[in-house]
């Protein structure tokens, strides 16, 4: 069965060889043949060197957590611990395993080791109907990283099945991104438990506290008033012994029912502490999801206020269906390049950047248009546009190639929305002013994105 991989590629001429199997020479993309290994023993588990380079992506998003790559990249990169991105960890780590090597058995290893036993519940899957089966339990039950790492790498998995976990992982990272709104609403609800917990746990600890200390005076008392009974039956010899030992037993008696209600009061307490350390520290991880969320915020917030800046500025033009034209008179007469993207979007970009007298030129990032026109594209544009939503990792890494040989500035998009083109032009445009038209250096590393 011929292998098609999650992305349509780019077609590269290939010198070589095709005697590995009579059933895959049809293939013109090196990097869909099966290796060698794979062919003389179908059985063995899939490495990650194995498997397409634009799974990797989705493998290492998914299956390890950033913590967990910021000790582990490091040590086969020039990266700083401290201070690097996430997105940077990320690149690098990608590349990493696109490369191979010490980097990528690391990484291997590292997702064997933690995903064993979902290696192993997946062992029993003898057919791709039965591996299929596991995946969908699996997306049901929520444990998705396990289970993503066992299919990918099962020897079953062949590559329509691994097109249907990928395509099912990308839909669900769609509705985690719809559910923000409702995790920040939850959050607000758990500081204000959390706030009336605390609240709480103070009066009763203040409460036992007054206890003890009417425990304490309670029980020097009551030694006071033994004492004073054992004086006054070694002053009177004719008192009943009987009646000074039912003494004795009534104050022991109400010395132990104040123990015990001290006893249960001490036991509330240490729940009632344990209780708000736990939801303390569930707080904390809600607070820093909720300062990621916010952060986010901002950043589609500046967007929106840029884009409904520039339609309301005095002075905009009016496009032929009615509607305003955002004011980016700084791309008047410049050469504007943007890969990848979508073609809804695009249409409404380039008729953004024609109305403002500038020529918009669309590079799909390989998908129907040739890598190789880049060299072609580049060295005439003005400035390089490309949303890193839309665009694969050997797009992304050969354009910042080119655009650095030929001294092309590039930016990159956090989406492939018209509200960050128009946020970036309007920056772009700020930022020239300010500056004397000179353009801003590029963010973005040329080797770790």
């Amino acid at each position: 069965m011929q292998s098609v991989p999650p992305f349509r590629l780019a077609r590269t001429p290939s010198n070589e060889s095709t005697s590995a199997a009579g059933t895959y020479a049809s293939l013109t993309d090196a990097c869909c043949a099966p290796t060698d290994a794979q062919l003389r023993n179908p059985h063995r588990r899939a490495r990650l060197t194995d498997l397409d380079s634009h799974l990797h992506c989705s493998i290492i998003g998914t299956c390890l957590s950033t913590n967990e790559l910021r000790k582990l990249v490091p040590k086969f990169t020039d990266l700083d611990r401290q201070h690097a991105t996430d997105l940077e960890i990320h690149h690098a780590a990608v590349e990493l395993a696109i490369e191979g090597g010490p980097g990528a058995k690391a990484l291997q290893k590292a997702l064997d080791a933690r995903y064993a036993g979902a290696v192993r519940r997946f062992e029993t899957a003898k057919s791709t109907e039965a591996l299929l089966a596991l995946w969908k339990e699996a997306l049901k039950s929520g444990d998705i990283p396990p289970a993503y790492w066992a299919v990918m790498t099962h020897p079953h998995a062949i590559m329509s099945v691994r097109q249907a976990a990928f395509g099912d992982l990308h839909m669900l990272s769609h509705l985690v991104g719809a559910a923000n709104r409702a995790d920040i609403r939850r959050l607000v609800a758990l500081e204000e438990e959390n706030a009336a917990l605390k609240d709480k746990i103070e009066r009763q600890q203040d409460k036992l506290h007054e206890l003890s200390t009417e425990r304490d005076a309670s029980i020097r008392h009551l030694s006071a008033q033994v004492a004073e009974l054992s004086a006054k039956a070694e002053r009177s010899p004719g008192t009943s012994a009987a009646s000074l030992e039912a003494e004795v037993i009534a104050l022991r008696e109400a010395l132990a029912a104040r123990d015990e209600r001290l006893a249960i009061h001490t036991s509330r307490r240490e729940t009632a502490e344990q209780r708000a350390l736990d939801e303390q520290r569930y707080a904390q991880t809600l607070s820093q999801r909720l300062d990621d969320t916010i952060a986010m915020l901002n950043v589609v917030q500046a967007e929106c206020n840029a884009l409904e800046q520039a339609l309301a500025a005095p002075g905009d033009e009016t496009g032929s269906n009615g509607s305003k034209t955002p004011d980016l008179t700084n791309l008047s007469g410049k050469r504007v390049v943007y890969v990848g993207g979508r073609p809804g979007s695009n249409a409404a970009l380039r008729h953004l950047v024609e109305s403002a007298g500038g020529d918009f030129v669309v590079h799909d990032g390989g998908i129907e248009d040739r890598k190789g026109m880049f060299a072609a594209a580049l060295p005439r544009a003005d400035i390089v546009v490309f949303p890193v939503d839309c665009i694969d990792h050997d797009s992304m890494n050969l354009l910042k190639r080119v655009c650095d040989r030929h001294q092309v500035d590039y930016h990159p998009l956090r989406t492939a929305s018209v509200a960050s083109f128009v946020e970036l032009m309007t920056r772009l445009g700020r930022a020239s002013s300010q500056s004397g038209n000179t353009p801003p250096a590029s963010r973005f590393c040329l080797r770790h994105g």
